[in-house]
């Protein structure tokens, strides 16, 4: 899954451009999610006094509300971004105001304004693109309503495979943290199997998801294994070794 997000004020041309990369991704055939961020405080789905909102009054933590036209899974407080994208399994999720994943930007703007941009900024577009610029500090500026394809184009071939946000304390062996490891690669200056999370001896999964490990857990959890079946009948070295249980 691929994920990027569309960062810039109100009016700046935010959803537009994010209208035009939904429809041309779905045009050339892949499977679109998006994400919306809601910066008002006090907005919320529920309504007090309905159903709904009773049902959580009583204690519920999840509550969802099924009707013909749609289904809304309704958690309490704000989850984790990562934690959001883990229900989705498209091909592109495009996110509008999403600040907290390291993934690449697309950054909006009024016509009047200056962009404000970061090392995962790939392209500048909204409002911004009605001028006659076509570029802005060494980034391509493209009108994401009658340049959809080309930016559509640019996300394709920039946008790696989501990318975790790990602690650097926990992981750093790349050298990096996760944020400047991915603005590097978006320069070309590393790949993304340069990743030591893509080069794990061992893979962990929690109901089909794969759970990513930090170097210093997969060792943890690779040498208590290793140290219980090399103790049985059948083992051999480089042996595929498969565990699969139920917790309780």
């Amino acid at each position: 899954m691929k994920v990027i997000t569309v960062l810039g004020l109100t009016g700046s041309g935010k959803t537009t451009v994010i209208e035009g990369i939904i429809s041309e991704l779905k045009r050339r055939g892949y499977t679109v999610g998006s994400i919306k961020q809601i910066h008002n405080e006090n907005f919320k789905m529920d309504t007090e006094g309905k159903n709904t909102w009773r049902h959580r009054q009583a204690g519920a933590d999840t509550v969802t509300a099924r009707s013909h036209q749609e289904t809304d899974i309704l958690y309490p407080g704000e989850l984790p971004i990562y934690e959001v994208l883990s229900h989705y399994s498209q091909d592109f999720v495009i996110m509008e105001g999403v600040r907290d994943a390291v993934v690449p930007e697309i950054i909006t703007c009024k016509e009047e304004e200056l962009p404000v941009i970061s090392p995962l900024t790939i392209a500048i577009s909204g409002r911004y693109a009605n001028n006659k610029d076509k570029e802005y500090k060494g980034l391509p500026v493209i009108n994401g309503t009658l340049e959809n394809k080309h930016l559509v184009d640019l996300i394709i071939s920039k946008t790696p495979v989501l990318m975790p946000d790990i602690d650097p304390k926990c992981c750093s062996k790349c050298g990096y943290d996760c944020r400047t490891f991915l603005s590097k690669l978006l320069k070309n200056e590393v790949k993304q199997d340069d990743c030591v999370l893509r080069k794990r001896g061992i893979s962990l999964r929690i109901n089909g998801d794969e759970i990513p490990m930090v170097p210093f857990v997969e060792n943890i959890l690779k040498n208590e294994i290793l140290g219980v079946v090399k103790e049985l009948k059948g083992y051999k070295n480089n042996s595929n070794i498969e565990i699969k249980f139920l917790s309780d």
